[in-house]
């Protein structure tokens, strides 16, 4: 049955290729988006930035609030894939 399944199942070979491929971008991207040492990176960068007097005070503390609640997502999203492995 093996054989046949397979000769069966090809048809949907690009159709699992696509779908695996979309989770192995979206999986990059999700792992970028809350790496908790790049948020702090750029939370250090921002306040390099108010300390050069390149963004006003206001500037920076909306921009580090955003940055501290990525953090607290990215801190979480770290917690829910480690439980999930």
């Amino acid at each position: 049955m093996g054989i046949l399944s397979a000769i069966l199942s090809a048809p949907l070979a690009p159709v699992r290729f696509v779908d695996w491929t979309m989770h192995q971008v979206v999986g990059a991207a999700e792992r970028e988006a809350y790496d908790p040492a790049r948020i702090r990176s750029e939370l250090a960068e921002l306040s390099d930035r108010l300390d050069r007097g390149e963004i006003s005070e206001s500037d920076f503390d909306r921009a580090e609030d955003e940055l501290l609640d990525r953090l607290e997502e990215a801190e979480e999203f770290q917690r829910g894939t480690t439980r999930d492995q």
